[in-house]
């Protein structure tokens, strides 16, 4: 039977919607006539602003509630961004499409249009991010980094209202939403190595959906899902979440995929990171196989002190 109309289920940010609709435009122009509406849909990671991520625990904070909409078949799929999937998936569901990534580096956005390395002695730069933080500490010591939650929308207006220097963001987030003139700066991986999955979009539904599949797996880009699953192999091998600054990037040129990933202490003093390459045709064995080098050159202590420090 062939479906008409499906509902995505989305969080209700400003990017989690263009996010969302970008999908529903997606589906309709390659389904003519198929009828599509979007749930709003609200997660422990959207109620919890007063506290940073790595205090909040748990996996799967900003996709948990929308994917127990899934399973109850409240919603028929569900749009998140690849960075916010834990590495194991309820039973019953799979991510059926990935989409061709968009940009996945990190940008520094400053109030008054210096570069990260023109800022001043002390500077305040915003982060909700544990990754970039570290990352932050090990090339600029001096700068005092501030917790900041919040849409992305909100972050940019604190870079004003909370007398920051600067902040730094997803690029693929504000180039989404138009706001690449806002951007001062796009960091190189040698200054900030990128999250894993950062910049592509994961399209989650149930796995025994014969009419849905086959109109979301439409969308899939091969070669970023075969990036992006070798970034999440090297997470998953280390366990990591928004707890520990993990960050990981991966891509293909011709048939070899090389990944980078890099294992950091809250300070940033202590920076383990590596590089590995092999055929693209393997590269969650490439990803396992460079998490498992980190841990055996030192990344392991890190990680564990860091759970310790948590419990």
């Amino acid at each position: 039977m062939k479906t008409h109309h499906i509902t995505i289920g989305t969080r209700g940010s400003q990017l989690a919607l263009w996010q969302a609709n970008w999908v529903k435009a997606a589906l309709i122009e390659k389904n003519p006539g198929l009828s599509v509406e979007l749930l709003i849909i609200k997660t422990k990671g959207d109620k919890i602003l007063d506290v940073p991520l790595a205090q909040v625990g748990g996996k799967g904070l900003f996709v948990k509630e929308i994917e127990d909409a899934i399973s109850d078949r409240r919603i028929d799929l569900a749009v998140h961004s690849m960075k916010d999937m834990p590495a194991e998936l309820p039973a019953g569901l799979c991510i059926s499409a990935v989409p061709e990534r968009e940009d996945p580096k990190d940008v520094l956005i400053s109030r008054k249009g210096l570069m990260l390395s023109q800022l001043p002695i002390g500077a305040k730069i915003g982060t909700c991010s544990l990754r970039r933080a570290a990352q932050l500490k090990h090339i600029r010591p001096d700068a005092e980094i501030v917790s900041l939650r919040g849409n992305l929308d909100t972050r940019l207006k604190k870079l004003e209202t909370e007398g920051l220097d600067a902040v730094i963001l997803a690029a693929a987030g504000i180039k989404r939403l138009g706001l690449d003139h806002r951007i001062t700066q796009y960091l190189d991986e040698s200054v900030m190595l990128p999250a894993v999955g950062q910049g592509a979009l994961c399209i989650e539904s149930r796995q025994d959906d014969p009419d849905i599949f086959p109109m979301i797996a439409a969308l899939d880009h091969l070669p970023t899902r075969v990036v992006v699953s070798g970034e999440r192999a090297f997470l998953n091998r280390l366990e990591g979440g928004c707890q520990v600054p993990i960050a990981a990037h991966g891509n293909i040129n011709g048939d070899i995929f090389t990944i980078s990933g890099l294992v950091a202490d809250i300070d940033g003093k202590t920076l383990i990171k590596d590089t590995l390459s092999g055929p693209a045709g393997e590269s969650e064995a490439i990803g396992i196989c460079l998490a498992e080098r980190l841990l055996s050159l030192g990344a392991g202590h890190i990680l564990e002190t860091l759970k310790k420090s948590l419990t």
